[in-house]
């Protein structure tokens, strides 16, 4: 999947354009390059997404905040994906409607390859793009 990518810290912009400064790191435009392969799905490496394509649950009544808050829990991968110093899932991004919402950012061996979000929309495609330093990023996408 075609994407632009900031050189800087590897997020990937997913609405066709480039950012005026990438919203996770704050580097400008400058820093993006056009990528053909921006982004894996589990049709393009089917070997290899059991453990890279994100797992996204929503729940719809929040624990935490009861009132217009929907959960989104990701994993990665249906096989939970290794968190070693040498093979990890760095970061965890969010979209809303192919915007940028929020990252999660990960380090090794004392985390779980996981993230969770409070949403206050009810509506929209959920996007999320985890990163792994191997293996690049992979996307799962949903409806709320």
């Amino acid at each position: 999947m075609k994407g632009y990518v900031c050189k800087v810290c590897g997020f990937v912009s997913i609405d066709g354009s480039i950012p005026d400064k990438c919203p996770a790191c704050g580097s400008p435009s400058k820093a993006f390059e056009e990528k053909m392969d921006a982004i894996k799905t589990a049709k393009d490496e089917e070997k290899l997404s059991e453990k890279h394509t994100p797992v996204i649950t929503v729940v719809r009544k929040c624990g935490l905040i009861p009132e217009g808050c929907a959960d989104v829990h990701v994993r990665i991968g249906s096989v939970i994906h290794p968190m070693l110093p040498e093979h990890y899932i760095t970061a965890i991004d969010f979209y809303i409607d192919n915007k940028f919402l929020a990252r999660t950012i990960l380090t090794p061996e004392k985390l779980n390859p996981a993230a969770a979000l409070h949403l206050k929309v009810a509506t929209g495609k959920l996007s999320v793009v985890e990163h792994c330093n191997i293996h690049g990023n992979w996307i799962a996408e949903q409806n709320l």
